[in-house]
């Protein structure tokens, strides 16, 4: 990955995650950061339901700025397991992965498996679904 701008450096703690995507989007999207690649007016939707995060984020300013306080909370310190699939819509591809990091707040482990569904649009991401183990992540964040 190239060196990283100063803009994104509020952003670290996702260095990892961010790095497994790009690989899976390599020759797919324009853009040297995760950001980057993302159109200005694309919609990020989870189809999960996870207490203090939203379920669309429309535009990638507010998705920056929906991501800024992450490193608060989780700290993710590798990606990997990374399966690419084709759809035949050309313009869509499925990303599988799974993250692994910590807990700020107890020091615990966090691992999460992921599909994220992309769709591409003249070398943007121009719509995200992201699937996680949501139950997870709960876990992780509220220990017993």
């Amino acid at each position: 990955m190239p060196e990283k701008k100063e803009q994104y450096k509020v952003f670290e703690a996702l260095d990892a995650y961010f790095e497994v995507v790009m690989k899976g989007l390599s020759g797919l999207v324009d853009g040297d950061h995760y950001f980057e690649t993302f159109a200005e007016d694309a919609v990020f939707e989870s189809r999960y339901q996870f207490p203090g995060w939203p379920t669309t984020i429309r535009g990638r300013t507010n998705l920056e700025a929906s991501l800024a306080g992450y490193g608060k909370s989780i700290r993710v310190h590798a990606a990997d397991a990374l399966v690419v699939h084709r759809s035949e819509d050309p313009h869509v591809v499925i990303l599988e992965y799974e993250v692994h990091g910590k807990i700020v707040s107890s020091g615990g482990p966090y691992e999460n498996r992921l599909i994220s569904v992309i769709t591409i649009e003249n070398r943007k991401i121009v719509r995200w679904l992201d699937y996680m183990d949501s139950l997870a992540a709960w876990t992780a964040l509220n220990p017993r």
